[in-house]
Order: C-alpha cells, then sequence, then structure tokens
C-alpha cells in the first residue's frame, strides 16, 4: 500500500512539476503572457512548485526505506525520474500539440524502465 501511496505522489507531483517548468512555454504559445517580465514568470512557476513539494517530500517520507517504507533512496529516485517522464510525455503530447513523440523517445523510455528493473534487483 505504502508502494502505490508512494507512486500516486509521484504522479501529482510531476504533473505540477511539468507545468511549473512548462507551463509557461504554453502560456506564451497562447498570447497570455507575452508581455510578462521573466520575474512574474519565475514566481509563477515557483508558485506550482510549492505544490509539486506539497507531493514530493510526503511521496519520499512514506516511500523510504528510512521511514518503513518498500524503497531505498535510489530505487525512489529511480521511480521518479520514470514518473517524471511519463507525466511529462502525457502533458506534452496533450497539451503542446506541435510536439511529436517518435521511436527514438520510446527506445530512451525502455531504457529507462530497464533502469528500475535494474535498481530492483537484489
Amino acid at each position: 500500500m505504502r508502494a502505490l501511496g508512494t507512486i500516486l505522489l509521484l504522479l501529482v507531483s510531476n504533473t505540477f512539476m511539468t507545468f511549473a517548468w512548462y507551463g509557461n512555454l504554453k502560456l506564451q504559445e497562447l498570447k497570455i503572457s507575452t508581455d510578462w517580465p521573466l520575474f512574474l514568470i519565475i514566481l509563477a512557476s515557483w508558485g506550482l512548485a510549492f505544490f509539486e513539494y506539497c507531493f514530493m517530500i510526503p511521496a519520499n517520507r512514506v516511500g523510504s526505506d528510512i521511514n518503513g517504507g518498500p524503497f531505498n533512496l535510489v530505487q525512489l529516485k529511480v521511480i521518479q525520474e520514470c514518473v517524471s517522464l511519463v507525466v511529462f510525455t502525457l502533458i506534452v503530447t496533450l497539451v503542446f500539440k506541435g510536439q511529436q513523440f517518435h521511436w527514438n523517445h520510446l527506445c530512451s523510455f525502455v531504457f529507462l524502465v530497464l533502469a528500475v528493473f535494474f535498481a530492483f534487483l537484489k
């Protein structure tokens, strides 16, 4: 149950992270933020990143074997990176229509899944 909770928290966290990092580009594309000064864009992204941390920190605390969770720190990090790429790919393909997903992207994701596999080997 802690493993599933950790992954769900990471999914939410990475959704906020992706919008914090790349949402400003969508706002610019929609001509919403074209006149905003950079510091305002940074503050808006930072505001979203706050919510990322509100889910990332609990995910790490719940999932870490230091606190009785099922994952060691390396496993947590590898899971987080894979979740991050899955969330990023979904958001980019759904929100940024001009971005395309190619075979080499899929190949790189397969290697990341293999990284998860190897991180969990005993």
